[in-house]
C-alpha cells in the first residue's frame, strides 16, 4: 500500500482531479456507470438500480462580461452540492451549464474598450461592432468556464449552452412568434424607463432605487399663475400641461377645471387644473405639476384627463424644444439655470432639503429618465395568472416559503414587460417591415426625441404599399425574398432569452428530442433571491405558456454575500472579495466550506476571507486523519487479514458505529431539506472533534497492541472514514477525491468517489443477524 504524502497541497491536486473527472465522463448522466456495484459492509449503500430517479438542475447564467464574483461562487457551490449528492445517491443527474450574452452589460464593456482605442460603435457600424463583441465573448467565455471549473462545478460541459447560439436563437424566435400570434406581444408608444447612459429602454424590474438627499422647490410658473407647486425636478416643468390637486382640498377647489396661459422663462404652455384622488394633500403645497411625457404617474393622468404631452428631455438626457436658453443643456444644468431665474424673478417661494429615492439603471448606475418611446411589450397578466396557480397548487415549491408572498405580490401587481432594447448586441427582434413604408402617428403629431426615430406601432397608420395597408412579417426565419424588407433594429431584453433556458437547452422548439423528453421539466432551480423577478418568475411564465409544463418543481433561493460589516460589496468601497484568489491561496474546498457554513435559505451572509484559511485547516485535518487510517489498514498482506465478526467488536465499537449511523441520517435529512449549512456543520463537528480527536486517538493503543482487537479497531476506523469521505464529497470534492485515489481499489470498490454510493444509515446496526461475518474489503467480500 502506498503511503499518502505528509501534507495536502490543493495547488498540486485540484487540476489533476478535475481532469480525472472530465476524462471519466462522470459529469454526464448518460455516461455514468449504472451497474449496481454495492459491496457488503456495515454501512450499506444505495444501488443505482434501486429507487433511482432523474435529477436535473440549471446553472444561473453568468454573463460573458468579466469574471466570477463571490455571489456566483456561493450559488454555484450550492448547486454543485445538490448535484454531487444526487449523483452519489444513484440518481441520473444532469447539471446544465451555460453563459448569457448579457445584452446591455456586454455592449457597455465592449464600448468602453473601444473608447480607449479611440473608436466608437456608430463609426464602426453594426456588423463590425458585433464582430468586436463576438471576439470579446470568446475570450471572456473561456475565462468564465475556467473559473467555474476551478470552483469544482460538476456540470455536463458537453451540453453547455450560450444564449446567442444559432440553436438558442431559433428557440427565441419561436417563442416570440408564438406570443405574437397569440396576441401576447404587441408594439406601442408608451412611457418607459430610459437610460441615457446605456442608450436604451429598460424594464421596471431593472430600475434600482438609490436613497438621496435633494431639494424640494416651491415656485409658480409666472406671476399670473394662482397656485404654487412643489417639485424636485424643476427642469421638467417646461413639459407640464396640467396641475393636479386633491378633490377634497378646499384651498384649490375654485381653480379646478380652469386653464391658464403661462410663460416659464420664455417657454409658453397652457396649464389645466385637474382634481385627482392620487394627489397627496400633505406633500409640498398639495399641488403638483403634471408632466405626461416624463412621469409614469402623469402619463396615466394624461389618458384619464385628455391632457397634451410635451417632450422636453431627449434620449441623451438633454433638454429639447425649450427655447434657446435651455435647449441642449443637460438636465442638471437646466435645473440650476432655471432655479436661478425663478429666484431672480421672485417666483421661488421656498426650498427644503428632501430625502427620496433616485431611480437608477441596475447596470450602469446612471439616472433613469422616463420617456415616451415606441417599444415592444409582453402582456403579463395572462402569463402571471398561470404562474401564480402553479405555486398555489404546490406544483412549484419556493424555499424559503416566505418568498411566496413576495412572488404573489409582484405577480398580482405586474405591468406589461418592455422587451425591446435599443442595442446592437442581442437577439434582433424577428420582425421585418417593408422599407418604403412611411409611418405616422394616428390622430396626433409626435415630436421626435431622437435624431432618427422610426415610429412603428400596431396603433400607428402606415402610409405606402397597397391602400396604406400595414406590411409586416413576423417569423422564426427572415422572409424567403428579403428584397424590400428591413428587419427591426431593436434587440430583445436579455431576460427574454434567458427565461427560456430550462427547455431551450434541451431541444425546444423540437419537443421530441431525447433530452427534452428525458430531462424536462427540471428538478430544482437554485439561485439568488435578487433575481426572483428578473429570471425565476419569467422562467415559470414562459415555461407554462410555451411548453404547458412548469420548468422546475423546487426553487431554492440563497441570500447575497456581503462583507464582514454586512455591506454590499462594491469596488467603490474596496470590499470586493475575489473567489478565485481565495481558491488559489487556500484551496477550493476551503472556499466552498467558508461560503456554505452559516448560509441559510433566503438570508444574506456576511463573509470574511479569513474563514477560508480556517477551513484550509479542516482540509488538512481530513488529510491527516485519512493518512493515519489508510496507513494502518493493512499491517500484513491482505490475504492474511482476518475477518471481523460482530463478536470481535467492543461495546464502544458498536456505539461508534451506531453514532455514525445517526450522523448519516442527520446529514442525509439536512441535505434532502436544503439545510446545506447544518449538514456541513454536523460533518465538520463529527469528523474533527469525534472521529479525529476521540475515536482515532482511542484506537492507537489498540492498533499498537495488535491481535484481533487491533483488527476490529482498524475495521471501525475504515467504516467511518469511508462513510465520511462520501458525505464530505459534495462540500469538499477535491481533497476527498484525492484521498480516495490513494486507497487500494480492493477497499474502496468504486474507482471514483464522485460516482461512489451514498451511505444508508440502516446498515450500521452491526448486531443484525444478516452480518455473520463482516469483510474488511471488496476482495474479501468476493472471496467469501
Amino acid at each position: 500500500m502506498s503511503e499518502l504524502p505528509k501534507a495536502y497541497s490543493p495547488q498540486d491536486n485540484e487540476k489533476r482531479i478535475y481532469e480525472l473527472w472530465l476524462k471519466s465522463g462522470a459529469f454526464a448522466p448518460d455516461n455514468a456507470d449504472k451497474s449496481p456495484t454495492c459491496h457488503l459492509s456495515p454501512v450499506t449503500c444505495h444501488s443505482q438500480s434501486q429507487n433511482a430517479h432523474r435529477f436535473v438542475i440549471d446553472m444561473p447564467l453568468p454573463n460573458v462580461t468579466g469574471s466570477l464574483h463571490i455571489g456566483h461562487a456561493l450559488a454555484m457551490t450550492l448547486q454543485d452540492i445538490l448535484t454531487r449528492y444526487h449523483r452519489l445517491k444513484g440518481d441520473e443527474t444532469l447539471y446544465l451549464p451555460g453563459t448569457d450574452h448579457a445584452g446591455i452589460a456586454t455592449q457597455a464593456v465592449v464600448e468602453k474598450k473601444l473608447a480607449k482605442e479611440g473608436k466608437r460603435r456608430r463609426d464602426l457600424g453594426r456588423a463590425a461592432f458585433e464582430k468586436e463583441v463576438w471576439q470579446w465573448k470568446e475570450e471572456y467565455h473561456d475565462r468564465i468556464v475556467s473559473q467555474l471549473k476551478s470552483i469544482g462545478v460538476s456540470c455536463d460541459w458537453s451540453r453547455e449552452a450560450f444564449t446567442l447560439s444559432d440553436s438558442y436563437s431559433e428557440a427565441v424566435n419561436t417563442a416570440f412568434k408564438h406570443l405574437y400570434d397569440k396576441g401576447l406581444i404587441y408594439q406601442d408608444f408608451y412611457i418607459v424607463n430610459w437610460c441615457p447612459k446605456c442608450g436604451t429602454a429598460i424594464s421596471d424590474d431593472e430600475v434600482e432605487h438609490k436613497p438621496q438627499k435633494t431639494t424640494l422647490y416651491f415656485f409658480k410658473y409666472d406671476k399670473n399663475f394662482p397656485i404654487t407647486i412643489a417639485t424636485t425636478r424643476p427642469e421638467t416643468k417646461f413639459g407640464d400641461t396640467a396641475v393636479a390637486v386633491n378633490p377634497s382640498d378646499d384651498r384649490y377647489s375654485q381653480y379646478v377645471g380652469k386653464e391658464y396661459k403661462v410663460d416659464l422663462d420664455g417657454v409658453k404652455r397652457t396649464i389645466k387644473i385637474i382634481a385627482d384622488k392620487s394627489v397627496d394633500k400633505e406633500f409640498g403645497t398639495g399641488a403638483v405639476g403634471v408632466t405626461p411625457a416624463h412621469s409614469v404617474a402623469d402619463w396615466l393622468l394624461k389618458d384619464k384627463y385628455h391632457l397634451d404631452m410635451v417632450i422636453v428631455v431627449d434620449k441623451y438626457g438633454k433638454m429639447i424644444d425649450v427655447g434657446p436658453k435651455y435647449s441642449g443643456l443637460k438636465t442638471l444644468e437646466a435645473r440650476e439655470k432655471l432655479v436661478q431665474y425663478l429666484k431672480s424673478a421672485g417666483l421661488m417661494q421656498n426650498e427644503k432639503e428632501f430625502e427620496n429615492n433616485l431611480s437608477v439603471c441596475y447596470r450602469c448606475g446612471g439616472a433613469i429618465e422616463p420617456l415616451p418611446s415606441l417599444q415592444w411589450f409582453v402582456k403579463m397578466k395572462p402569463l402571471a395568472e398561470k404562474a401564480m396557480a402553479a405555486v398555489k397548487s404546490g406544483e412549484i415549491k419556493i424555499i424559503p416559503k416566505r418568498f411566496e408572498k413576495i412572488y404573489f405580490h409582484w405577480m398580482e401587481n405586474i405591468r406589461d414587460w418592455c422587451i425591446s432594447r435599443q442595442l446592437w448586441w442581442g437577439h434582433r427582434i424577428p420582425v421585418w417591415y417593408k422599407q418604403d413604408a412611411k409611418l405616422k402617428v394616428q390622430g396626433q403629431k409626435l415630436k421626435e426625441f431622437e435624431n432618427s426615430l422610426e415610429i412603428r406601432n400596431s396603433k400607428l397608420e402606415i402610409d405606402g404599399g397597397d391602400n396604406n395597408k400595414e406590411e409586416i412579417y413576423v417569423g422564426i426565419k427572415p422572409p424567403e425574398d428579403t428584397n424590400g424588407w428591413k428587419q427591426e433594429s431593436d434587440v430583445l431584453d436579455t431576460w427574454f432569452s434567458s427565461a427560456l433556458f430550462p427547455f431551450a437547452t434541451l431541444g425546444y422548439p423540437d419537443t421530441n428530442t431525447d433530452d427534452y423528453k428525458r430531462y424536462y421539466p427540471t428538478s430544482v432551480l437554485a439561485t439568488g433571491y435578487d433575481i426572483i423577478f428578473f429570471w425565476v418568475a419569467r422562467m415559470i411564465m414562459m415555461g407554462l405558456e410555451l411548453t404547458g409544463k412548469v420548468p422546475f418543481h423546487t426553487v431554492y433561493l440563497n441570500g447575497l454575500v456581503r462583507d464582514e460589516q454586512g455591506r454590499k460589496m462594491s469596488k467603490s468601497l474596496g470590499n470586493v472579495v475575489e473567489p478565485i484568489e481565495l481558491s488559489d491561496t487556500w484551496g477550493t474546498d476551503a472556499l466552498r466550506m467558508a461560503l456554505v457554513i452559516g448560509t441559510t435559505a433566503g438570508n444574506d451572509v456576511n463573509f470574511s476571507p479569513s474563514r477560508a484559511k480556517g477551513y484550509r485547516n479542516f482540509a488538512n485535518k481530513i488529510w491527516n486523519a485519512s493518512r493515519f487510517v489508510i496507513t494502518n489498514l493493512h499491517p500484513n498482506t491482505p490475504e492474511n487479514v482476518p475477518k471481523v465478526t460482530p463478536e470481535r467488536l467492543t461495546e464502544q465499537d458498536k456505539k461508534d458505529l451506531a453514532q455514525l449511523d445517526k450522523i448519516t441520517s442527520e446529514v442525509t435529512d439536512h441535505i434532502e431539506h436544503y439545510r446545506f449549512s447544518r449538514a456541513c456543520e454536523v460533518l465538520y463537528e463529527y469528523f474533527w472533534h469525534t472521529f479525529a480527536d476521540v475515536i482515532i486517538e482511542r484506537s492507537k493503543d489498540r492498533i499498537k497492541n495488535g491481535g484481533e482487537d487491533a483488527q476490529a479497531a482498524r475495521f471501525v476506523l475504515w467504516q467511518i472514514l469511508r462513510t465520511m469521505l462520501v458525505m464530505l464529497h459534495p462540500y469538499m470534492p477535491f481533497v476527498t477525491e484525492t484521498i480516495w485515489q490513494e486507497i487500494p481499489l480492493d477497499l474502496r470498490a468504486d474507482k471514483l468517489l464522485i460516482t461512489a454510493k451514498w451511505p444508508r444509515a440502516e446498515g450500521a446496526q452491526v448486531e443484525s443477524k444478516k452480518y455473520k461475518e463482516i469483510p474488511m474489503s471488496l476482495r474479501e467480500a468476493k472471496q467469501s
